[in-house]
């Protein structure tokens, strides 16, 4: 953390964040909202004035899966229609650049600077909790670079993960800020002297801890009145980490008698060993669920409800994980994800609590139970936000992308949440 810190970045914002998925949405907006902060997520298109008025406001977009070109206009749509009056924006993207960000920058910086004379972004992907940091521009995770990763192999969008090319791809000027530059002292100096020379300009930010990012974050703030903040959770922990706590209420609900659903969509290793896991403690019934059981088949659909069903009303855990081969036709997702919710709409009154893994997987679920936004309460570890849902269900939720965590990720999340449904505190 950096020895002095101005008034100015000590002060309070209220903050917009836009992500391409609900996980990466909520792991944003809960570093603002374990400080204390009201921290609300939202996505589609209901999105209700009381949500709007929370501190800190996060909102999908659920552009993960789309083109180029679909992404930048939804982006585009949805800033045109949120109020983004006096609030600072952060434009989350994967650490791992899956989806179209490039692209979603590239709107999103257009919108503004219809309305500024200069826009000046600053972007640090890094989350080092994660394994994820910046070296000379590009991207590594535990250290390799990302075109080696399983990550990479499975969903990439860029030739490579050089974040000048990057950007370029989408017509947006960016300079590299290296290691040495972040730590030399005069990193505010370097950012306004970059806000100076373009209209729109992006700093690309090297980090490979926190704090690296706390520099970035408090350069950034005073580099221009126009700044926009670009990266992962790594820097909205950075950037919170510079105001002072909030005093919003702490969060309770009633104790449940019903059990906690787990709810397994993600196609990465880490969710998937993480749920053998969960299942090897014998704590969660078990129900795998082939994606020909909910293309159509209305037997095998209910037959998966009845099972959770009963299980939750007993009390007892339910672990539901579509089973996927190896290689995975990723455009299968969404409709997989949207067929599981409707085949679990049923079980809304036996919920005690929900996890979700996979940011499509927690908004098709949540939406299929009347859910229109989460409550942000705590962080259970990096990446791992928990709430409370709003809307006609109302019960402690986890939130976790799938690449997060290790193999007793959903263990310790399963504990979490039997702990704040039975006592019906979050503390």
């Amino acid at each position: 953390m950096t020895k002095h810190i101005t008034d100015r970045a000590r002060m309070a914002r209220h903050w917009l964040i836009l992500a391409d998925d609900l996980t990466g949405a909520a792991d944003c907006a809960i570093a603002f909202g374990r400080i204390g902060r009201e921290a609300v997520v939202t996505w589609g298109d209901a999105t209700k004035p009381s949500h709007r008025q929370a501190a800190v406001w996060a909102h999908d977009v659920a552009s993960r899966g789309l083109s180029s070109e679909a992404a930048a206009a939804r982006h585009l749509g949805v800033l045109t229609r949120l109020p983004m009056s006096e609030r600072a924006l952060f434009k989350k993207i994967d650490s791992t650049l899956r989806g179209q960000p490039a692209a979603e920058l590239a709107a999103t910086l257009a919108h503004l600077k219809s309305g500024a004379e200069r826009i000046f972004g600053v972007l640090a992907p890094a989350f080092p909790a994660t394994g994820r940091t910046t070296v000379d521009g590009r991207v590594l995770v535990h250290g390799a670079a990302l075109e080696e990763t399983e990550l990479w192999r499975r969903d990439h969008t860029y030739p490579n993960a050089d974040l000048v090319d990057v950007l370029a791809a989408a017509g947006i000027c960016g300079e590299k800020v290296t290691l040495a530059a972040v730590r030399g002292g005069d990193l505010r100096a370097r950012f306004a002297a970059m806000a100076d020379r373009s209209a729109t300009m992006v700093a690309i930010c090297d980090a490979e801890t926190e704090n690296d990012l706390a520099l970035i974050a408090e350069a950034g703030l005073h580099a221009s009145p126009a700044s926009v903040f670009i990266g992962s959770a790594g820097l909205a922990h950075a950037l919170a980490n510079l105001e002072g706590r909030g005093s919003s209420e702490a969060l309770r609900i009633p104790a449940s008698k019903f059990g906690t659903l787990t709810v397994v969509g993600s196609l990465a290793a880490a969710s998937r060993v993480a749920a053998r896991r969960l299942r090897e403690t014998g704590t969660a019934a078990y129900f795998p669920v082939e994606p020909k059981a909910l293309a159509g088949n209305d037997v095998d659909r209910a037959e998966l409800a009845s099972g959770v069903m009963a299980r939750l009303a007993d009390g007892g855990d339910a672990l539901v994980e579509i089973s996927l081969n190896d290689s995975p036709n990723m455009s299968v997702g969404p409709p997989l994800a949207h067929n599981l919710a409707t085949a679990l709409q049923v079980a809304a009154p036996v919920i005690g609590a929900i996890a979700a893994t996979g940011g499509e997987t927690a908004a098709a679920l949540l939406s299929g139970l009347g859910v229109n936004a989460i409550r942000l309460a705590d962080e259970i570890e990096p990446g791992v936000s928990l709430g409370l849902t709003l809307g006609s269900l109302s019960v402690p939720v986890v939130t976790k992308a799938g690449a997060f965590g290790d193999e007793d990720s959903l263990v310790r999340i399963n504990e979490r949440l039997h702990a704040v449904r039975t006592r019906g505190s979050f503390a």
